[in-house]
């Protein structure tokens, strides 16, 4: 069944999505984006040892933290963006705890929830972020930053801030898969069709490539997957990290998340695993109950 959420088909372009801590694949900058080819068709975080969470991505502002002066490319080749986070008193924030070996995490993702770029900018003394982005086409375009403040007054706050930024130019939504099952050519993602909300919950994926074979997962970001969703009514933002290692079975591999779901309906997830030295980008969709 094809849902129409909120704008692009995935292309298959190249980011940047490797951490620091991790040995070198081997392409460094190439990321295997799903679907493979263009046929025209509250926040969950735990693992971590995050504290409270403020915000959920639908707002640039929260708990007194603001995302600041975003700036997103025109269209059609990498160019740089930029943004600032501000703290409660309107200055510059430039002290982070990091998380998943990265001080802050950054995505961009159409409002059909079609094209997702999850980012890893640098900082510069004054507190301005910049990175390179590729968006392939105009839309209306949600820019999320992910941060842990280091502040002494923060209390550990795990932080969601969002702004939508229009890239101007002609653009039409497009409907994209809620299956629960995917794939890039290469890696195949299995998820349950219902997921339950509630404080303790878990949420298994079976990894194989297409033909149900187990893959050899390496390390992606300090941990074997990274998995992030939003939800398809309110565009609320969740992130969930895996238990340890995964679990052999006959199907393939199996990928253990705790979940935090606090609002049902359909959630659209984009799964990113590092398999034989490339980081595949896998997204499907499951209903939480």
């Amino acid at each position: 069944m094809i849902r129409h959420v909120l704008g692009l088909t995935l292309a298959s372009t190249l980011l940047v999505g490797c951490g620091a801590d991790e040995p070198a694949p081997i392409d460094e900058g190439r990321i295997v984006l799903s679907p493979a080819k263009d046929d025209g068709a509250g926040h969950t975080h735990t693992g971590s040892g995050a504290g409270i969470r403020v915000g959920d991505g639908t707002s640039a502002q929260a708990g007194g933290y603001r995302l600041d002066e975003v700036t997103l490319p025109a269209p059609g080749e990498p160019g740089d963006m930029s943004f600032r986070i501000l703290d409660p008193t309107g200055q510059p924030m430039t002290d982070y705890t990091p998380e998943q070996t990265k001080e802050l995490h950054l995505y961009v993702v159409r409002s059909d929830l079609a094209e997702f770029r999850h980012l890893h900018p640098t900082m510069a003394p004054d507190g301005t972020w910049t990175t390179r982005v590729a968006l392939a086409t105009p839309g209306s375009y949600r820019v999320l930053a992910e941060f842990t403040p280091a502040t002494p007054d923060a209390d550990g706050s795990h932080v969601i801030l969002g702004d939508t930024q229009l890239v101007p130019g002609q653009w039409d939504p497009v409907a994209v898969s809620d299956t629960a099952s995917a794939d890039d050519g290469v890696v195949a993602v299995r998820a349950p069709e219902t997921l339950t909300a509630g404080p303790d919950e878990r949420l298994i994926l079976t990894l194989s490539n297409v033909d149900g074979q187990r893959v050899a997962l390496g390390s992606y970001l300090g941990t074997f997957a990274h998995l992030t969703g939003f939800h398809t009514g309110t565009g609320e933002f969740v992130h969930a990290h895996p238990f340890g290692a995964a679990e052999p079975t006959a199907d393939g591999d199996e990928l253990t998340f705790h979940t935090e779901f606090d609002q049902p309906g359909t959630y659209r997830f984009f799964l990113q695993v590092r398999v034989d030295g490339f980081v595949h980008q896998v997204p499907f969709a499951a209903t939480v109950a």
